[in-house]
């Protein structure tokens, strides 16, 4: 799913850009220049909108950037992030997770030739997917 919103960029004294969406409560991020704030920013709004959508929660609608008047210091750009994609490349990121199970049936769990990392995935998606 695609989305487009305004960013505001802000030029920081120290150096470095920070940046925000007006339009999205706590999605936040700073780059050391311009290039890498925004991609920094597209990354931070691609996560914050993945989340939303995961969570179903309520996504506001973007304003449009010429409806915002940035102060002294800010540049408005516009960024946009598909969230197919952000899931596509990260929400099948595998993560180690260490378990403890009895040695009896860590025995023959091996004996019997068993992928664990596959038949965990196969009990988890069941459980969370039948509540």
């Amino acid at each position: 799913m695609k989305h487009i919103y305004p960013a505001i960029f802000v030029k920081e004294k120290e150096g470095g850009y920070s940046i925000y969406f007006p339009d999205i409560e706590g999605c936040y991020s700073q780059g050391d220049n311009v290039d890498d704030a925004f991609a920094m920013g597209k990354d931070a709004l691609a996560l914050w909108l993945a989340h939303a959508e995961d969570k179903q929660m309520p996504i506001a609608p973007a304003s449009k950037a010429s409806d915002i008047t940035p102060k002294k210091n800010e540049t408005v750009a516009l960024i946009e992030v598909d969230t197919d994609i952000y899931h596509k490349e990260w929400g099948n990121k595998s993560v180690k997770k260490t378990l403890t199970i009895p040695a009896w049936l860590n025995a023959r769990a091996e004996e019997a030739g068993v992928n664990f990392s596959q038949t965990l995935q196969e009990a988890l998606k069941e459980k969370l997917l039948s509540s």
